[in-house]
């Protein structure tokens, strides 16, 4: 009988099982994740190399000229050293880790989650998953709040591809993507496509100006996507105060 019930555990059959309680939810990039991971024993006694945490979202790239939805690791946390969990057993195992600074928004289709596994050897993983919610920092919330004051609407948000120089830590960038429905650059611009680059002194801004074409010169240049201007600056959170400034002004520039 010990035979059989470790050859169906081996498989995922009366195996230990897992279970994270996450104290908070909604968290905001920097902020530590705060929780409980639960283990229970299931028929036979099993050695657990370790347990860990993995920090996962989702992505789109172009395959075969067809966009499909990647998951990818943002991070990951080792919890304990090897353990023996027998048969029954519950074990609690506190938790704490700092969600990175370039974890993405949770906003469209962008999803975060932790997944937590038990490391076993010759046995299926066993594997819990907890979805978080992600908001802005205050820089990053008082830059929206600053384009809405300017009369810009965000209109979409997605994490795509990053090729070249604007691939970083990540596979991906999130991209915001603003139109103008009100105020001064309604009937200049097309649309504002911003990318946020966070580090601990603040956020490298890159931002995307898509002029509104006027003109056969313009449409010319539209046909050409020379109509667009990439503008790279940096705002920390002292700049919070001036932020609606600072941004009307890179933007006049190049409107």
């Amino acid at each position: 009988m010990s035979f059989v019930n470790k050859l169906l555990a081996s498989v995922g059959i009366g195996s230990a099982t897992v279970d994270t309680k996450i104290f908070r939810s909604q968290l905001v990039p920097g902020e530590n994740v705060d929780g409980i991971v639960q283990i229970r024993g299931g028929n036979v006694e099993q050695n657990i190399d370790g347990i860990y945490l993995s920090l996962f979202t989702t992505y789109e790239l172009k395959k075969d000229d067809h966009r499909v939805t990647a998951q990818t690791e943002i991070g990951r946390y080792q919890l304990t050293q090897p353990l023996v969990i027998r048969p029954n057993e519950v074990k609690e195992v506190p938790f704490s880790f700092q969600l990175p600074l370039d974890t993405p928004i949770t906003i469209g289709k962008t999803k975060v989650w932790v997944r937590t596994g038990l490391d076993i050897k010759n046995a299926v993983d066993p594997a819990d998953r907890d979805y978080i919610s992600i908001v802005p920092t205050p820089l990053v919330g008082a830059f929206f709040d600053s384009l809405s004051k300017l009369g810009f609407r965000l209109r979409n948000a997605d994490c795509e591809q990053a090729k070249g120089i604007f691939r970083k830590r990540l596979p991906f960038i999130q991209e915001f993507e603003f139109v103008p429905v009100s105020g001064a650059f309604r009937g200049k611009l097309d649309e504002l496509e911003v990318v946020f680059f966070p580090n601990p002194d603040g956020v490298e801004v890159l931002m995307e100006v898509d002029r509104k074409a006027r003109g056969f010169a313009s449409l010319l240049a539209e046909a050409l996507e020379m109509d667009e201007s990439l503008v790279r600056f940096f705002v920390s959170e002292r700049d919070i105060p001036h932020l609606t400034e600072i941004i009307r002004s890179v933007i006049a520039r190049y409107s």
